[in-house]
């Protein structure tokens, strides 16, 4: 996954928890819907791994 699609996911997640979801899906939607098949899947296998990340939760 590119550094750019890693750092707008990382960006989302910490907006998530911050309550401005607004703001997270914005972030993360752009990278998520030009990726191509390859990327997809790795950006689906990092939320799979990451979804605490957006929660806070451990």
């Amino acid at each position: 996954m590119r550094d750019s699609t890693r750092h707008a996911l990382e960006r989302a997640a910490e907006l998530a928890r911050n309550n401005r979801l607004v703001e997270a899906m914005a972030t993360a939607e752009p990278v998520i819907t030009t990726a191509d098949e390859f990327e997809s899947a790795e950006i689906r296998q990092w939320l799979i791994d990451h979804a605490d990340d957006f929660t806070g939760e451990v």
